[in-house]
């Protein structure tokens, strides 16, 4: 057009009118460099060459004006035309913004293609006139030092050359990752209506999921654009978790595990497994990107540990009541009576007790019914296996507490103690990767048959068990009179078992065991008895030796 007028693409044009901007955007860093290295080359020259006549630098001539960086001028220079000479022109020209706004990447490309460039290029003179034939090397290097240092191998304190090469790209980089994050936003928008119950479905996450990969590929030209754009992916996660918690019931059904699944179950259920896909495929998505720095990685990461957290906290309320659940069962152990003698033919009349029938049931029922339907395994069973640990902890509790305890009561638990391992199977991968917990029951079990002298001798002592349960399992042998420790608080096997969850160290168990056995010490003095129960100086020793681990 006239002077000063870009001509701009008629309509259906635009493609061609846009390969050509392109073109000319790559032509316009070439000259800039072209002209940064003739400018580089001057000034190389000038510092090196003496007047014939007077001997004086040239360059010192030129310092008497004050200008003694030619290069650091020009790149001022230039950079400042750079953001003035843009500005107007995408302010005069809403083409040629939409242009550098939404291909902002490829522009940002161009210019860290020219900064490449011209460090290449110092490298490349500074070599040559390193190695360039002198007969005064040394005079040579001194001077070299001496030289004023070159801008584009290094930035100075109050000045970054880089930086003031990327200053005129501000604007458009803010405008590029806004509309990154509504392209990003979007989609979520979308498939979270007002008002909807449901989490979206396999093939609108995939959308999102494509949509943040293609973000993220797009920035991949720049480790800062990167990391802005990570953040961005890193909100677009925020929102998802924030929309999917909408979802999630709260209500007294989302914990109930008496009947079939409720419509509440279900949808926690399904937001879980949405989340668990996002939080899958966004995983496999920076795993897969090349080169991304790692504060963008760290960075999208932590948005996915929130929504991992999310997935724990749906769960939780029917964790919640499974678990008390198995604790109410495993208590009514008590209601049974262990006390009987053994039979003639030498073996428990049943195989096991119906408590412990009753607890297989249930978890078997459990696994099937509710978190069979959630397809993030190692999430579930990372959850249930710490249900499992409860399980046996509350288990070897109970069985520790049983009192009395006769021959044949001895056989039935000893039988419970190897089917305890099938009731809490389904609650894991494996019941051996119970570490701790699958060892106390393993250990637990033969001592059932030993005297107390040789409990009180056994290597899993303090090692495997703590010595707590294994001096409340010895009241069982000693006569009523010396009372447990809950019978002598007056307290219930319940209250008791809370006071214990409440109380774990070792040290407030064994002081509240101590208090029994002094209470029954009291008590045989008080009727002037001749002597203590056997099981009493066993018990005295053991308590002994654990109070001095303890110190």
């Amino acid at each position: 057009g006239g002077p000063g007028r870009a001509a701009m693409p008629t309509p259906g044009n635009t493609a061609a009118f846009r390969a050509a901007l392109w073109t000319n955007m790559e032509k316009l860093m070439d000259q800039i460099c072209a002209a940064c290295g003739q400018v580089q080359h001057l000034q190389k020259v000038l510092t090196k060459k003496r007047d014939p006549v007077s001997h004086v630098c040239f360059i010192e001539e030129i310092v008497k004006d004050g200008q003694s960086d030619i290069l650091y001028k020009f790149w001022t220079a230039v950079t400042q035309t750079l953001s003035s000479q843009f500005q107007s022109a995408t302010d005069s020209s809403m083409f040629l913004k939409q242009a550098f706004e939404g291909e902002y990447p490829k522009l940002l490309r161009l210019y860290n293609d020219l900064w490449k460039r011209l460090q290449q290029y110092s490298q490349n003179i500074q070599r040559s006139f390193n190695t360039g034939g002198t007969t005064d090397l040394f005079a040579e290097l001194q001077q070299m030092e001496e030289d004023t240092q070159d801008i584009f191998m290094q930035k100075t304190q109050d000045y970054d050359p880089e930086k003031a090469l990327k200053d005129s790209l501000q604007q458009y980089e803010a405008a590029y990752l806004s509309k990154s994050l509504s392209r990003l936003f979007d989609p979520i928008n979308l498939v979270f209506p007002p008002g909807g119950r449901n989490p979206p479905s396999s093939d609108e996450l995939d959308s999102i999921i494509k949509t943040i990969a293609s973000e993220l590929n797009v920035a991949a030209v720049d480790p800062d654009l990167s990391l802005a754009v990570a953040k961005n992916v890193a909100k677009t996660v925020q929102l998802y978790g924030v929309k999917s918690e909408q979802l999630l019931s709260t209500q007294g059904d989302a914990s109930q595990v008496i009947g079939p699944l409720t419509e509440g179950q279900r949808r926690n259920v399904a937001v879980v497994n949405s989340l668990y896909k996002l939080h899958q495929s966004v995983l496999k998505v920076i795993t897969n990107q090349s080169s991304f720095p790692a504060a963008a990685e760290q960075t999208v990461t932590t948005a996915l540990k929130a929504v991992h957290d999310l997935m724990g906290s749906a769960v939780q309320p029917l964790l919640n009541s499974v678990g008390d659940s198995v604790e109410a069962i495993i208590i009514t152990m008590h209601q049974e009576d262990f006390s009987g003698s053994l039979s003639s033919s030498g073996k428990p009349d049943v195989p096991c007790s119906l408590y412990m029938k009753e607890l297989q049931g249930f978890i078997a029922r459990v696994m099937s019914d509710y978190f069979r339907h959630f397809e993030c395994f190692d999430f579930v069973f990372d959850n249930t296996e710490a249900m499992a640990q409860r399980a046996i902890e509350l288990f070897i509790r109970n069985a520790s507490l049983i009192r009395p305890l006769g021959e044949g009561g001895k056989m039935r638990l000893a039988a419970d103690f190897a089917q305890m391992e099938l009731a809490v199977a389904p609650l894991c991968r494996r019941v051996s990767d119970l570490g701790k917990s699958y060892r106390q029951l393993r250990s637990f079990r033969p001592l059932l048959f030993q005297t107390s002298e040789h409990i009180a001798s056994s290597p899993a002592l303090g090692e495997v068990i703590p010595f707590s349960i294994i001096l409340q399992f010895l009241f069982t042998r000693a006569p009523p009179e010396l009372k447990s420790p809950f019978q002598r608080a007056e307290w219930s096997i319940a209250r008791y078992s809370q006071w214990l969850d409440d109380h774990p160290s070792e040290k407030d168990r064994l002081a509240l065991i101590r208090g029994a056995l002094e209470a029954y010490v009291q008590s045989v003095r008080t009727r002037e008895g001749k002597e203590f129960a056997p099981v009493y100086p066993i018990m005295v020793q053991l308590l002994q030796k654990a109070m001095s681990t303890l110190q």
